[in-house]
C-alpha cells in the first residue's frame, strides 16, 4: 500500500493486544515466522523516486511506519538512526508512528529531537484499561508534538476521559481483533470510547468491528475485513474534533502551503462507506477491495 513503510519487518509479542497478531498470522499463510525480525529491501522507500526525479511520496502525504513490525523495538536498534535520518529528509511528510513499547522511547530519540519534530505524529495501542493506564502517563510525557491512541485490537472496555481531558491527546482510532483466535469486541466499549471523545472535541475513528462483534446481546462473526470497515463506518460513530496543524516544509526550511499539499481521493469502489476514512492515506486503486 502506498502509505505504509515497513524499514524493517517482524516483531516479539509483549502484551495482550498481541495475542493474536495479525502479523503473525499472515506470516504463517505465507510459511514465514512472524518473529523473525530483519531489515527490508523497501527501508528507503520515503526517499524513493519516481523517473521524473520527483519522489513517490508527496508533500503532504501521511506515512504509517513499522505496520509489520514496532518502531521501538530493541531488536531495531541497530536500524532506527538511519530511519530517523530518512525522516528528517523529508519534513514535508507526515510519519504515523505507533508502539506498544513507550517505555523505551525516550532513549531512542535523536539527540536533537528536543520537544519533537512537526512531521511525527507518535500513537500508543491501548487494547484494555491496564494497558491504558500504563502507557498512556508514558505518552503524556513524551517530548512530541502530535500524539494519538490506538485501540485496536479492542479486547475489553477502556476509559479515556482522565487523558482526554488533559489535553495531549489528539485522536484516538478503535477497532476489533481478526485473524487466528480473535476475541470479541463490545459495541457498548466502542461506544463509550466515542462519547468520551466527543465530549473533549478529540477525533474518534472506528475502523472496522472485527471478526466477532457484539451489539445488544448479539453474537455477529464476520470474516470479510470489508464489510467489516463497512459496518464500522454504518455505526455512525466516526467525528472530527479539534484540527490536528502539522507544519510541514520542504528541505530547504519553506512552509508547504496547503495548496501544494497532497490530497487524498476517495474515489475507489468501498471508499465512501469505509470506517478507516478519517486515517486514511487515499485510494492506491491496487484493486484489492474489488
Amino acid at each position: 500500500m502506498h502509505d505504509i513503510w515497513n524499514p524493517w519487518h517482524g516483531c516479539k509479542k509483549i502484551s495482550p493486544g498481541c495475542a493474536n497478531c495479525y502479523m503473525y498470522t499472515l506470516d504463517k499463510q505465507r510459511g514465514k515466522n512472524g518473529a523473525d525480525i530483519y531489515r527490508t529491501e523497501n527501508f528507503t522507500y520515503p526517499l524513493q523516486k519516481d523517473r521524473h526525479g520527483s519522489y513517490k511520496i508527496k508533500s503532504g502525504e501521511l506515512i504509517r511506519v513499522c505496520m509489520t513490525s514496532d518502531f521501538f523495538l530493541a531488536e531495531a536498534d541497530k536500524w532506527r538512526a538511519e530511519a530517523w535520518e530518512i525522516m528528517r529528509q523529508r519534513p514535508d511528510v507526515i510519519f504515523y508512528l505507533l508502539t506498544k513499547r513507550p517505555e523505551r522511547v525516550a532513549d531512542c530519540l535523536p539527540q536533537d529531537f528536543c520537544s519533537g519534530w512537526e512531521n511525527i505524529w507518535f500513537n500508543v495501542t491501548c487494547e484494555n484499561q491496564a494497558m491504558a493506564d500504563i502507557r498512556l502517563p508514558l505518552l503524556k510525557a513524551l517530548p512530541f508534538r502530535h500524539k494519538g491512541v490506538m485501540c485496536a485490537p479492542l479486547v475489553g472496555a477502556v476509559s479515556l476521559k482522565p487523558y482526554l481531558e488533559e489535553g495531549f491527546i489528539e485522536q484516538v482510532v478503535c477497532g476489533g481483533e481478526n485473524y487466528e483466535g480473535a476475541r470479541p469486541c463490545n459495541y457498548d466499549w466502542v461506544l463509550a470510547l466515542h462519547q468520551e471523545c466527543q465530549s473533549a472535541n478529540v477525533s474518534f475513528s472506528f475502523i472496522e468491528i472485527g471478526s466477532h462483534f457484539i451489539k445488544d446481546g448479539r453474537h455477529y462473526r464476520l470474516r470479510s475485513k470489508q464489510k467489516q470497515a463497512e459496518q464500522a463506518f454504518k455505526a455512525g460513530l466516526n467525528f472530527v474534533g479539534k484540527p490536528m496543524e502539522f507544519d510541514l516544509r520542504y528541505n530547504i526550511g519553506l512552509s508547504v502551503p496547503a495548496k501544494d499539499r497532497y490530497r487524498p481521493a476517495y474515489d475507489g469502489p468501498h471508499c465512501q462507506a469505509c470506517g478507516s476514512r478519517l486515517i486514511c492515506n487515499g485510494c492506491s486503486h491496487c484493486g484489492k477491495c474489488l
